[in-house]
């Protein structure tokens, strides 16, 4: 008997593209480099696009950032995959990074890792938290060490986590925020109220 499977979509998956806004972020911050030297901009590209495309940068992405800067992918690839600040696979709406280096162990990061896993549900190295929510991640230092145990989430450092309440504030801070953080690109023009302060 003929075994005879369904027949996959002919349509291509949607190539992605940058906004508008991100497009001219990008151009304007070309014109800090020579013409013949765009990969200089490749970490700033490279955050504009995490930050476009959902928190991380898939190789479709990193394809988008190689074409748009005129680069070969593996140009790309081998940068995004050096550094940790570019996330390879979905995160939850929150990365949280957490120190683990010594002043942070000292003052219990390992603590502060447990309890973070034990309540939001995710784990490090993991898929994200079963809300989406939060990612959690551990990094080297994060050049804090008297506010120890620390962790990161964007440019924002939550300091002191020392305490089961310190943490939960933390979190409740977070799951607060309603609109997703305006991207520096898309701040001009914007009324105060949807500013981040």
């Amino acid at each position: 008997m003929l075994n005879l499977t369904p027949m996959e979509s002919t349509t291509a998956p949607t190539k992605p593209q940058f906004s508008p806004a991100a497009k001219a972020e990008i151009k304007r911050l070309l014109t800090h480099y020579p013409n013949d030297r765009n990969k200089s901009a490749l970490l700033p590209v490279l955050h504009i696009a995490q930050a476009e495309f959902g928190g991380w940068v898939s190789p479709e992405v990193q394809d988008l950032v190689a074409e748009t800067l005129g680069l070969q992918p593996i140009e790309v690839y081998e940068v995004a995959t050096f550094y940790t600040m570019f996330n390879l696979k979905p995160v939850g709406k929150h990365v949280l990074e957490i120190c683990r280096t010594g002043p942070c162990m000292l003052r219990g990061s390992d603590e502060l890792t447990a309890h973070l896993e034990r309540i939001t549900g995710a784990k490090v190295g993991g898929p994200a938290s079963e809300d989406g929510f939060f990612t959690l991640k551990e990094v080297e230092c994060l050049a804090a060490c008297g506010f120890a145990p620390i962790v990161q989430v964007r440019e924002k450092y939550y300091e002191k986590l020392d305490t089961p309440e310190a943490v939960d504030a933390m979190l409740t801070e977070l799951r607060n925020q309603v609109h997703r953080p305006i991207l520096p690109w898309e701040e001009v023009g914007l009324p105060n109220s949807l500013k981040n302060n």
